[in-house]
């Protein structure tokens, strides 16, 4: 919770500070262009007065007079509008030529205290002066008036207290606005904090949750900013997360599945070697040869199941590590589908099926794949429908092409698979029905390399059933081949 409310604290202070750092900016700007604006007014009112001839004339004609300075002060007096004379902002002033040295004016108190500005030096040296200062505390221009006689210098100065009081007003002005702003900007970050905050707030509940293994609840979101893409990648995310820990849950239980079935598959055929070898160890020659016989047999034929329980292991083991090497080259499809019904109808006969071999269209005489590992797959699959057909049915060996694509199909009217198992048959050491699979010699591992060397080959595998009426296994691969046997 101290981090939601940090989060509110540095939002309403970004936004508090947005909006100082804004009322100040136009502050100085307003201040700056007031100034600038009252500026250019006092030379643009002091060039266009002193551009009128008759006003220069009838100084410059006063300036040979006996009382020069106050006739001057007359005829400034009577152009007071012209000048913007103020008494209280703006005077006039008549000084000596050569010195700058008060003479008369419009204020005679401020007069005796004037200092020598930039301008009225300017003038002491016979040229205008109307320098503007901006950053100055007063705006002032000194003009040269010269008779046939005498010189002098007129001289207007203005304070800038209209300048001052206008800033002062507009300061004032400024700070309420600003105060008036802030409670808006206040109530509005408020407001703003609340909108991005309360999604996130959801955002870490909901990753708590996560964090706790619940993934139940979801987040909605019909908002299209980056929130709702946050909050729909976090769904995405959780959803993702679920389906990986359900997928760790069942590998957990395949795996305590798995070693539980490989220790029950090689400890049945080690009870029964040990049973058997430990009879024979103790009858001596009291057992019949035949007897000892048939013994024997039976120890070598549970030496065989077991030596092909871990030979299927390794391949298994070889195909998880992914170590384990194809060759892949250009074969006859056909001519393997051939190869794998001869080896088998011998089988078949003895079980009394009916065994037929038929193809449903032609086949390209190159296929790119593992022929061996291919023809390996095939008599899997005819020797599952061998195995759990009863004696006297019917398996039919089917192939064909289609596209780009190989196909061949083992079809039988044996027990069939129940909807159920029909899903699982691939996994490795599932079998329908335990006791009849052992019986038959079956390890409940040929459909899982048959799925990973199909899957090798870039092709699918599938099976349909029905109990009672038979299945259909069916194994498709492509013509070219798989992309490993390009690279």
């Amino acid at each position: 919770m101290k981090r939601t409310q940090s989060l509110y604290t540095k939002l309403v202070l970004i936004l508090l500070l947005l909006i100082l750092s804004l009322m100040a900016v136009v502050g100085a700007f307003l201040m700056r262009g007031i100034r600038n604006f009252y500026l250019e007014s006092f030379f643009s009112e002091m060039q266009s007065a002193f551009n009128d001839t008759g006003l220069v004339n009838d100084l410059r004609a006063a300036a040979d007079e006996d009382n020069a300075p106050d006739v001057m002060v007359e005829i400034l007096r009577s152009h007071a509008g012209l000048l913007g004379i103020n008494s209280e902002t703006r005077n006039y002033y008549i000084l000596t030529s050569d010195t700058g040295e008060f003479l008369a004016g419009s204020d005679a108190v401020a007069g005796s205290h004037l200092e020598m500005t930039p301008n009225i030096l300017t003038a002491v040296a016979g040229k205008e002066g109307s320098q503007a200062d901006p950053s100055g505390s007063y705006m002032d221009v000194a003009l040269p008036i010269r008779g046939e006689q005498d010189s002098y210098i007129v001289y207007i100065k203005d304070n800038r207290q209209t300048v001052q009081n206008l800033s002062s007003e507009l300061f004032g002005i400024i700070l309420e606005a600003l105060a008036v702003g802030l409670v808006i900007s206040a109530f509005l970050a408020l407001l703003l904090a609340k909108t991005m905050v309360t999604p996130l707030q959801s955002l870490t509940h909901a990753a708590e949750r996560v964090a706790a293994g619940d993934f139940s609840d979801k987040l909605e979101t019909q908002s299209r900013d980056e929130i709702g893409v946050l909050t729909r990648t976090f769904n995405h995310m959780a959803d993702k997360l679920e389906a990986t820990l359900d997928d760790l849950k069942r590998s957990e239980q395949m795996r305590r599945e798995f070693v539980a079935n490989v220790s029950h598959e090689l400890r049945t055929p080690i009870t029964s070697i040990r049973s058997y070898a430990e009879t024979l160890e103790s009858s001596g020659n009291a057992i019949p040869p035949e007897t000892k016989t048939r013994f024997l047999r039976v120890i070598v034929n549970e030496s065989d199941r077991m030596t092909k329980i871990v030979q299927d292991l390794l391949t298994l083991s070889r195909f998880d590590a992914g170590s384990y090497e194809f060759s892949f080259g250009s074969y006859s499809f056909e001519k393997s589908v051939r190869d794998v019904y001869n080896a088998t109808i011998m089988e078949a006969q003895r079980r009394h099926h009916e065994f037929s071999l038929e193809y449903k269209s032609p086949i390209p005489a190159h296929v790119c794949g593992d022929r061996a590992r291919i023809e390996q797959v095939l008599i899997n699959m005819v020797s599952n429908a061998i195995k759990y057909t009863p004696d006297g049915g019917r398996i039919s060996l089917t192939a064909g092409a289609d596209g780009d694509m190989v196909w061949a199909s083992v079809r039988d009217n044996g027990i069939g698979i129940p909807s159920e198992d029909a899903g699982r048959v691939f996994e490795r050491f599932y079998r329908v029905d335990k006791a009849r699979s052992r019986e038959s010699g079956g390890t409940g591992l040929g459909l899982s390399i048959a799925q990973e060397i199909v899957s090798r080959h870039d092709g699918q595998i599938e099976l349909k059933s029905r109990p009672g009426r038979g299945t259909v296994i069916t194994v498709r691969l492509p013509v070219a081949g798989p992309e490993a046997a390009h690279e």
